[in-house]
Order: C-alpha cells, then sequence, then structure tokens
C-alpha cells in the first residue's frame, strides 16, 4: 500500500486567498488537497473532515501553518495525537513540524508534555486559590438573590393572596427564582398569576 501525503488549506473569509497554502502544499507533493474557507474558531469544516476520512495509517496530514488546523495549543496537541494513534503522520511547514520524522515526534512530545504540565499547574493554582479562599471565611459562588428576610416577606405576601407575579417583581426576581426559593406547596396561594 502506497503512503499519500493529503493536503488541507484554509483561509478565514471566502476574500482571502487560498493560492499561497496551495503552492506550497503542490510543491510538497500532495496527492490530494482540501480546502475550507471558514473561520478556525467553528468546529465544522467540511474539508477538513474529508482530509482526515481520506487518510490512512501511514498517510501523512500536510499544512502550511499550524494555525490553519485550531487556535489553541491544547486542542492542536489533541488533533496531532489522534493522527499519531491512527498510524498518520503530520507535517507543517512554516512551524516547521514533522511529525514523521524522529526528530519531529520528539519535539511533538516535549510539545505535548508541556501543555500537560501547563494543564497541572493550572489546577494546582486554582486548588491552592480555592483553598486559600476556604481559610479565610470566603466560599465560593455568586451572593445569594434570595436572603432570608426576602423569602419571609415573599411568604407573607403569599399567603396575603398577592399574585406570584407581583411578588416576583416587588423582590426583584423571577418567578421561577421565587418557585425556586419558596416552593408553591408551603403558600396559602399555590398558583394564582
Amino acid at each position: 500500500m502506497t503512503a499519500h501525503r493529503i493536503g488541507y488549506a484554509r483561509v478565514s473569509t471566502r476574500d482571502q486567498n487560498l493560492d499561497l497554502q496551495l503552492d506550497a502544499l503542490k510543491k510538497a507533493g500532495c496527492d490530494k488537497i482540501y480546502e475550507d474557507a471558514i473561520s478556525g474558531t467553528t468546529s465544522q469544516r467540511p474539508g477538513l473532515d474529508q482530509a482526515l476520512d481520506t487518510l490512512r495509517d501511514g498517510d501523512t496530514l500536510v499544512v502550511w501553518k499550524l494555525d490553519r488546523l485550531g487556535r489553541s495549543v491544547k486542542d492542536l496537541l489533541e488533533f496531532a495525537g489522534g493522527l499519531n494513534n491512527r498510524g498518520v503522520g503530520f507535517v507543517s511547514f512554516t512551524d516547521a513540524i514533522d511529525t514523521t520524522t524522529v526528530a519531529g515526534r520528539f519535539f511533538f512530545n516535549v510539545m505535548a508534555s508541556l501543555a500537560q504540565m501547563e494543564r497541572e499547574l493550572m489546577v494546582e493554582r486554582t486548588q491552592a486559590g480555592l483553598r486559600a479562599a476556604r481559610e479565610q471565611g470566603r466560599v465560593g459562588g455568586r451572593k445569594r438573590i434570595m436572603t432570608e428576610a426576602k423569602i419571609r416577606s415573599a411568604r407573607k405576601l403569599l399567603n396575603q393572596g398577592t399574585p406570584p407575579r407581583e411578588v416576583a417583581n416587588s423582590l426583584g426576581v423571577s418567578v421561577p427564582t421565587l418557585y425556586r426559593w419558596v416552593p408553591a406547596a408551603g403558600t396559602a396561594v399555590a398558583s394564582k398569576q
């Protein structure tokens, strides 16, 4: 079975030109080139999906630049790791990445390790910050919108026959919030709107 080089090119809008990328991919010997004229922030890229469907074990996906595939290092590493798991190589011209070589795989693994370390450090810092806040008596989350005084007022007004919508408006909350904090079963007027 012959290994193929499959190219992928993307521009963010139809007004932009793919020629530079297409020329580079042709010079790299790509057998087939798929393209998209769509923002990198969108997850639906039909050209990329077709390219991925075409790739087989031993093939190589070739792009002009890493940012043609995604915006974040984490997403790019996961993407390239998925290719590697399928036995598919990955080449990015301008970023000098080539996972079909020993040095390229080493570089990729170093990048993946650094990204993993960054994620773990972020988790550690977040947990340390939350722990410090708890020790100082601060609890996370937003402030309760319904204080005990508001709950008492709501119950009193509802028991006097005030419609729930009026009670909610007078307390500055929505009707669903009112019902969440003051269940209808606990009032004399259960569903008077």
